[in-house]
């Protein structure tokens, strides 16, 4: 599968909602999630979390596991001040498409984000380990691929 994905899941976030659910019974390893509360400090320094203010994803940073935040967009800077260690910011190509169907009666949603799902099946393909596997039980799987074929070849 890739870097081994370390997802803190914010502990308002609804588990039946995170797009990596499907992954826990993988064996090749399944995320070892992490509970994170507000202001509390959580695992997962040395970690790299996709985030668009970092520099781009690259070969170099195949060696650590990567850190996929389950939490609203606007509760992200809060989720990651509270990781402990230091962290290895990294963006993924923009032009990336989101298939999730993202609604907030309260908040907008950035352009750019992604599911947490979408997020590892990208940074693996871009590590050159694309497994296309990953999104089994993504719901939007296909419009996922279809949307970003350009972007994640094999």
């Amino acid at each position: 599968m890739g870097p081994e994905p370390i997802p803190p899941r914010l502990d308002t976030e609804e588990p039946k909602k995170c797009s990596l659910t499907p992954l826990r019974p993988r064996r090749d390893p399944p995320p070892r999630l992490i509970r994170v509360h507000h202001g509390d400090p959580g695992e997962g320094g040395g970690g790299t979390p996709p985030h668009p203010a970092g520099a781009p994803l690259s070969a170099a940073d195949a060696g650590r596991p990567l850190l996929l935040v389950d939490s609203s967009w606007r509760d992200l800077p809060r989720v990651l001040r509270g990781v402990r260690g230091r962290l290895h910011l990294r963006s993924l190509p923009p032009g990336l498409r989101s298939a999730y169907p993202r609604r907030s009666s309260s908040f907008p949603d950035p352009l750019a984000g992604l599911a947490s799902v979408e997020a590892l099946h990208a940074a693996c393909a871009l590590l050159g380990r694309r497994d296309d596997s990953l999104l089994d039980g993504y719901h939007w799987r296909e419009a996922w691929l279809e949307a970003n074929s350009g972007l994640l070849r094999a």
